[in-house]
């Protein structure tokens, strides 16, 4: 997990390894003050002239600027560190999701990508910026008040060695309580950021059923898992302050009793007033060193789950990849199944796609039709290789996809899916996903394609409407049509509509198909559909039906010939849709 993580820090190597050089320096400095005072203060004590007090003054001024100094670049590196260690993860988990499949993506809930992108990587900043100055800091801070605790206060010293082992014990106890906690509470974190996420996507749905209330009560009681979870692991870290200051008090009353009984039962030989003062000094040294170690070990717990969340990310490796010597070009939009069997995880009990053979000649209109559940969507997603066939071959341009680039693919095969998605921005920039260098007439064309220049010309700024978040300001029929232009922008060999036209009017769906049949006659169409309409007018029909090809033919031999497509056919001519009566 270290290792993994560490390989983020990369630009900000040198600041990260400045900071412990420079806490270095500060404790030095630190430490050497008390032993300054004590002979300052004994110097007093014997009688010596103000020059000699003056000298020891400024000599502590020197030391105290230089501590500060270096206190101050320390905590100007750690910050710049590990600012830029949480921008490089955020930036490499962000990285590692865009290359993910479809199947990898399938393994994380989008609310625990959200969390892990967020709020874990929060904590590892917080660790690494506790690791690089606090966990230097305080080591070397208790090594050298240890050493100059010995050298003012000889074996009273020793009491320092009986505390070390308490409160090891104590933070081991602690840590062991509290790990499988943050395990679990950050998992619930998860489902509580899910139930957020669900609850916003769907709040049309939510107050049109008026279920506000419920939706409510739902969250306090995540949020009530929640904080329950994280109070049970803050009451057990909340033993690490009593433990501390007990032995804080406790080494305190040792080092004022038995160092003021040494004073004057020695009258000063083995130990006197100043050395008195040091050893004080450097007790509180040591023991605000062992709680910023202790507070560092409760940083590090929390962090360590943040990690190992965060590393799953970063290791997750997609089962998508390019070829060794991928080909860069597709030469139609040729289509062919050849004994293509399908299932979404390795896990799954059955085939999502079953025996599947079909060859689709480039420039054909395939419509796909079938009920619900019947894999019309998993056939589709094979083509651009956003899954892999799990048994046989998918060809694209007489080339396994396998053997493609994937960009190059991709590029040549333009879906729209049955979930349309716009960004923030203005239509314009929408429409550029679909090529970033389209010009003004392209974009109108392709609009005018997909029976969207329309209502685009309608909006009181045209191409530059600005669309908010998810497409919230605009229709759903409407938002199909953009999608569908922004398809048609990548000028493909093969374009897949995956029920793209669902929100339209039978007369937009059928201007939609009559622009493509006549405007883009080499590019391959497959058109998947609830309605018989949409697909009637296509070279060949699919009927699927659980996860199999039943039938192919045309609209007649298919009305005449399959039970299942006449039986769609009539259901919709009895629901009174007079457009598939023609």
């Amino acid at each position: 997990m270290i290792k993994e993580l560490t390989k983020s820090i990369r630009e900000y190597k040198k600041t990260s390894i400045a900071t412990p050089l420079l806490v270095s320096l500060e404790v030095v400095m630190e430490c050497i003050i008390p032993f300054i005072i004590a002979m300052l203060v004994n110097e007093i004590k014997n009688g010596s002239d103000l020059g000699v007090i003056v000298k020891y003054g400024l000599i502590l001024i020197v030391m105290a600027g230089l501590s500060l100094l270096f206190g101050a670049l320390a905590g100007s590196t750690c910050a710049t560190a590990s600012c830029g260690l949480a921008k490089n993860l955020r930036k490499d988990i962000f990285h590692s999701i865009q290359n993910y499949s479809f199947e990898n993506i399938d393994k994380f809930l989008t609310s625990s990508l959200v969390t892990r992108i967020t709020t874990d990587v929060t904590n590892v900043q917080n660790a690494y910026m506790m690791i690089i100055r606090v966990a230097i800091r305080a080591p070397l801070m208790l090594v050298f008040a240890f050493v100059m605790a010995f050298v003012m206060g000889g074996k009273m010293a020793w009491i320092f060695v009986v505390v070390i082992p308490i409160l090891a014990v104590g933070l081991s106890v602690v840590i062991y309580k509290t790990v499988p906690l943050f395990r679990k509470v950050f998992k619930k974190y998860d489902n509580l950021n899910s139930s957020i996420q669900e609850n916003i996507k769907g709040m049309r749905v939510v107050k049109s059923y008026v279920r506000e209330d419920y939706e409510e009560k739902k969250f306090d009681r995540a949020a009530a898992d929640v904080c329950a979870d994280f109070t049970r692991a803050e009451r057990i870290l909340a033993w690490n302050g009593p433990l501390m200051q007990f032995c804080i008090y406790a080494v305190m009353a040792f080092v004022l009793t038995f160092g003021s009984y040494t004073i004057i039962t020695s009258r000063g030989l083995e130990l006197d007033v100043g050395q008195f003062s040091a050893l004080l000094t450097y007790s509180f040294m040591m023991l605000s060193s062992l709680m910023m170690l202790s507070m560092v070990f409760v940083m590090i717990t929390m962090a360590s789950e943040s990690g190992k969340r965060i590393v799953e990310i970063l290791t997750e490796k997609s089962n998508i990849v390019n070829p060794e010597n991928p080909v860069f070009e597709v030469a139609d939009g040729s289509i062919v199944f050849d004994n293509v069997n399908f299932k979404y995880s390795e896990k799954a009990e059955r085939m999502a796609l079953s025996n599947i053979n079909l060859n689709i000649k480039s420039g054909e209109t395939i419509g796909i039709i079938g009920g619900t559940g019947s894999s019309k969507s998993s056939l589709i997603q094979l083509i651009p290789r956003l899954y892999d066939a799990t048994e046989g071959v998918v060809k694209v341009g007489g080339v396994d996809v396998r053997n493609y680039d994937l960009k190059t693919l991709r590029d040549q095969v333009a879906v729209v899916l049955q979930k349309n998605v716009l960004f923030s921005g203005t239509i314009r920039e929408n429409l550029c996903w679909g090529n970033k260098d389209a010009t003004d007439e392209e974009i109108v064309h392709a609009c005018k394609l997909a029976q969207a220049d329309e209502f685009i010309s309608q909006f009181p700024h045209g191409y530059n409407t600005y669309i908010e978040q998810g497409g919230s300001n605009v229709s759903g029929g409407q938002k199909q049509r953009l999608c569908i232009a922004r398809a048609l922008l990548k000028k493909p060999k093969i374009l897949i509509l995956d029920d793209s036209t669902s929100a339209v009017d039978t007369k937009t769906d059928a201007g939609i198909r009559k622009a493509m049949r006549e405007y883009i006659p080499e590019t391959t169409k497959i058109i998947i559909a609830q309605r018989t309409a949409s697909v009637e007018d296509a070279d060949r029909i699919l009927v699927m039906d659980g996860g199999t090809i039943q039938a192919i033919g045309t609209h007649k031999q298919l009305l005449a010939e399959n039970d299942i497509y006449r039986e769609i056919y009539i259901s919709q001519n009895k629901a009174g849709d007079s457009s598939e009566n023609k």
